[in-house]
């Protein structure tokens, strides 16, 4: 679970357009949009594109700017949401995306841009060349070679150059300038595979950005999580196979021990899988199918998400990945979850949170796509805390009860404490409880504490209470006492600000501002629950 970036963090800007841009409108079940099929998707999203010209000219872009269609979000009452990736001169903007909103009738109310600077260079022709460029990213990253990155990530031993240098605009830090964007692989020392975007200046080979792309979550498994389950299984002919068609044809492959390829998709001839014990290896299969499972009904079923990436296509989940490899992890490359086998290749690391987590950071990637580094680090990291919490709510499985614990099975520290406490998030010793203005210079995994407070605040509200079993005792910065308006409502609170309203440097003043706007937008403006999250961001002392 532990990544690195360097970016900037900056203020989501909302402008008013007066401006007049017309898409059809799809109707959708409210609270929740529709659910897309892969070509209502594609047509929906065609639709915002040809209407991208119209937009940049509201919007009063400069000439050689463009706006390409993400993602389009249509609320029950015709309200549109247009997700835009911008270019210049035809290089991609990194930190330029915006979400404009419409009403109804056509017209722009407002726009939430991820930078509100002027994309004014005095030059696109970059002073270092393209192979120079690649090379000093790979120099980069190899000068890290035999350190780690972030304190559960295994120190790189191997390094190598991926792809060519791409030349882009970086605009993430609100300074735009011409920029390189280099992937550099490598490997790990305990096997986890390494792939790193890397953003240098072309004029100077400063490195902007470092993103590590592999998601890990780092552990010692303890064995299988998730007990007796459902599964649906493909026939095919007289084999039953790990794939549910059901479910886009996501599917679970084993890789024998292996640490590359897409591996063996698991098949027998009856159709029961696996008996509870890391031993037999069907077993590990079994949780990972059901954990992909899990995510994807939790997603569909409350959000009306047909998918990670909303295009009803399913994820692919690997296991026994390596030997002895006490790690898992996601991978957008791939559109795969990976798990290792943990210590003695007997602890597999397939519990069902660690799934719901690293898939989450899909479909963040998918939607406001938060920079990994600085507040909208930690906002990206809680996000994925947040819906994997709330995934194994929905499964509600007895052999893994559900709880505001993060990785509490996996045992990480080796005493029984969990990996974080979304309660009291201060008690994992780094993480923090409220807002300052130095928490963005924290790891993600320690920021997302205040996004963690917030949403367990937001849910279950202050003080002393036990549930499932487990006491929690949450405290607020300003000694408010708060009463919470359930998991359900707050969970849908954050999906609709995260795929509404966020860009990719919200950060935490933006995150209060785009769930106020999300609450209103569900439940009113002057609802309960829309006081509920204003006094809830007070309490973790976002104001």
């Amino acid at each position: 679970m532990k990544r690195k970036l360097a970016a900037v963090a900056v203020l989501s800007a909302t402008a008013l357009l007066t401006g007049v841009v017309q898409v059809s409108a799809v109707a959708v079940a409210d609270p929740a949009p529709q659910s897309q099929g892969a070509q209502q998707r594609a047509d929906l999203i065609a639709l915002a594109n040809g209407q991208a010209g119209k937009v940049a000219h509201a919007l009063a872009l400069g000439g050689q700017e463009q706006l390409v269609a993400k993602d389009a979000v249509v609320d029950a009452d015709g309200t549109r949401h247009l997700r835009y990736e911008r270019t210049l001169a035809g290089l991609p903007v990194l930190g330029g995306d915006l979400v404009v909103h419409q009403k109804a009738d056509g017209s722009t109310t407002s726009v939430d841009k991820a930078t509100g600077a002027t994309l004014a260079l005095p030059s696109l022709t970059p002073q270092i060349p393209a192979d120079q460029a690649a090379a000093q990213a790979t120099g980069a990253v190899q000068s890290t070679v035999g350190i780690a990155a972030d304190e559960d990530e295994s120190p790189l031993t191997e390094v190598h150059q991926a792809g060519k240098a791409e030349l882009v605009v970086w605009a993430a830090d609100g300074t735009p300038r011409l920029a390189y964007r280099t992937t550099v692989e490598g490997l790990r020392a305990d096997g986890t595979p390494s792939r790193q975007l890397l953003v240098t200046d072309a004029a100077s080979g400063q490195v902007l950005s470092s993103h590590e792309q592999v998601r890990t979550a780092s552990g010692t498994g303890k064995g299988v999580f998730v007990g007796t389950v459902p599964l649906t299984t493909t026939q095919s002919g007289s084999s039953y196979q790990l794939k549910d068609a059901s479910r886009g044809g996501q599917a679970t492959y084993t890789l024998k021990g292996k640490t590359s390829g897409s591996g063996t998709l698991v098949a027998k001839t009856t159709n029961s899988f696996g008996n509870g014990l890391a031993s037999n290896a069907e077993s590990a299969a079994v949780d990972a199918q059901y954990g992909a499972a899990a995510t994807w009904d939790y997603y569909k079923n409350t959000f009306g998400r047909n998918g990670i990436k909303n295009n009803g296509v399913g994820a692919a989940s690997r296991v026994h990945y390596g030997s002895n490899y006490v790690n898992a992890f996601w991978d957008d490359s791939c559109f795969c979850m990976t798990y290792g086998d943990g210590t003695s290749n007997t602890h597999p690391l397939t519990e069902l949170d660690v799934a719901g987590h690293e898939m989450s950071h899909g479909v963040t990637s998918a939607t406001a796509n938060l920079n990994y580094s600085g507040e909208s680090g930690g906002l990206n990291e809680a996000t994925s805390d947040i819906f994997g919490t709330m995934v194994e709510f929905y499964a509600n499985l007895p052999a893994d009860k559900p709880d505001y614990l993060i990785g509490e099975l996996i045992n990480i520290n080796g005493d029984g404490t969990p990996l974080r406490y979304m309660d009291k998030p201060s008690k994992d010793g780094a993480s923090a409880d409220y807002w300052s203005s130095t928490v963005g210079n924290k790891d993600v995994h320690y920021s997302s504490g205040v996004a963690n407070h917030f949403f367990y605040l937001l849910s279950e509200g202050s003080g002393a209470k036990t549930i499932n079993g487990v006491s929690y005792n949450s405290p607020t910065s300003n000694g408010s006492t708060l009463a919470g308006i359930g998991r359900d409502k707050a969970a849908q609170i954050w999906y609709r600000a995260l795929t509404t309203y966020f860009t990719s440097t919200t950060n935490y003043a933006g995150a209060r501002t785009g769930t106020l706007k999300a609450a209103a937008d569900l439940y009113g403006a002057s609802s309960a629950e829309y006081s509920a999250v204003a006094a809830t961001w007070s309490a973790v002392n976002v104001n």
